[in-house]
């Protein structure tokens, strides 16, 4: 007996049959329980907001979705664990090609390349990848306005601190008594 595979907590399928070489917009939001469950598997404190608007359709043979993905997040920062709030405006250009085939073995360098998303059946779904999108777009350390203090009260160097010129730089103010 297989085990089925967990439906995601953003779930939108869109049928592939069903996209024709005509644009069609598919505009999505995420319920309060969708975000309770998205926060969680993202580690946010709180995401309040999740829309999505998408133009999906046939291209070359190819399934497209163009749009956007706004989201209004609220993250931990990663110096003091305070709330940091983000809001998330991405745009999202997203082709979907079947499991298996040799499209979805291909490495795409390109700055204007979709983004290659594998399914695997007879749908699509928008809502993965809104949300996929947003977690994609989100600061992986997201600071909170007291961050740099702490970080310096605890003797942590910044960047330029800490390249050769800054050490050098340190020394001097060391030995001029600054």
């Amino acid at each position: 007996m297989t085990t089925p595979v967990p439906r995601p907590e953003f779930s939108r399928p869109e049928r592939v049959d069903a996209i024709s070489d005509r644009e069609r917009v598919v505009e999505l939001e995420a319920r309060p329980a969708e975000r309770e469950a998205l926060a969680r598997r993202f580690g946010l404190i709180a995401l309040e907001s999740l829309t999505a608007v998408f133009t999906v359709r046939r291209e070359h043979g190819e399934l497209t979705a163009r749009g956007r993905v706004a989201a209004d997040v609220v993250q931990a920062c990663s110096v003091t664990g305070e709330a940091v709030a983000a809001h998330v405006d991405e745009p999202a250009d997203l082709r979907f090609v079947p499991a298996g085939s040799a499209e979805a073995a291909e490495l795409e360098l390109s700055a204007d390349a979709l983004d290659t998303i594998v399914h695997d059946g007879p749908n699509i779904d928008l809502g993965e990848a809104a949300a996929e999108t947003m977690a994609l777009a989100l600061d992986p350390f997201p600071r909170a306005p007291g961050a740099a203090a702490t970080l310096r009260a605890a003797g942590v160097l910044t960047e330029e601190e800490a390249r050769p010129l800054g050490k050098l730089a340190g020394l001097r103010d060391r030995l001029e008594g600054r």
